[in-house]
């Protein structure tokens, strides 16, 4: 039986590839319950993740057979709701590799994620309401946050579906590469982000996706955290050593 996901671990980052080619890494429940094991091991051991398909495709969607025989039991329980939301939430930021399809439930995994980075091939959308229902694992409210609303309504609404240059244009994606450099683009991403303070990247997403009624306290709070720690004093005396020399 072929595993739904391949982990490559490089010291401070883990790439996680969903491996479904045969049918566009359709997500179904086997490849959720693979990705909230890869969560458990992020949460206890935070590192940046990278996630890329395989076959050319990213995700093209949930898997349109289980789909069909879910009922309001399996809506209600949050499936894909859940470990996207799951994502969203690690500790370390979360890098999106979009080559080809990327729709429907493909397209809210890269919703959840902090970055996405495609090819030219790549396309995004959500073709939900054609099938009779609606983006419900993020999209429906993720989408408007990241594109504004009357994109993300001719994407819902009216199955719109963005080209990597359309995507580019209103920062859906954040780069555009050839595929052959697609993994690259991602380490190259990650390692900016690997060269700030680990535990800084980590409050400024926490307080970044904090609701707004909980600032400016809780701001203040990991900025306290932050300023006893050895890192921001060894980075604050290496910045004004180094502006000596200068």
């Amino acid at each position: 039986m072929t595993t739904p996901l391949l982990l490559g671990e490089y010291g401070d980052r883990l790439v996680i590839r969903l491996n479904r080619p045969e049918v566009r890494n359709a997500i179904d429940r086997a490849t959720v319950d693979a990705l909230h094991t890869v969560c458990a091991q992020l949460e206890e051991t935070p590192k940046i993740a990278m996630l890329i398909g395989s076959g050319g495709t990213f995700a093209a969607g949930a898997d349109i057979a289980q789909l069909r025989e879910r009922r309001s039991k399996d809506a209600l329980a949050g499936i894909n709701s859940g470990i996207f939301d799951r994502i969203r939430k690690l500790p370390m930021p979360v890098i999106a590799l979009i080559d080809g399809y990327c729709l429907g439930g493909g397209a809210e995994l890269a919703y959840a994620c902090d970055f996405r980075i495609g090819t030219p091939a790549a396309k995004i959308g959500n073709p939900e309401t054609g099938l009779g229902i609606l983006a419900a694992a993020g999209a429906s409210w993720r989408l408007k946050e990241l594109v504004g609303e009357p994109l993300a309504k001719e994407i819902l609404l009216a199955g719109r579906v963005l080209t990597a240059e359309e995507a580019l244009a209103v920062r859906l994606l954040n780069e555009v590469v050839p595929a052959d450099d697609l993994e690259t683009a991602g380490h190259q991403l990650a390692n900016r982000i690997a060269a700030q303070g680990p535990l800084a990247v980590r409050l400024t997403k926490t307080v970044f996706h904090a609701p707004r009624e909980a600032h400016p306290v809780i701001d203040d709070i990991a900025q306290a955290v932050l300023f006893e720690t050895p890192d921001k004093y060894d980075r604050m005396t290496s910045f004004l050593d180094k502006r000596k020399v200068t």
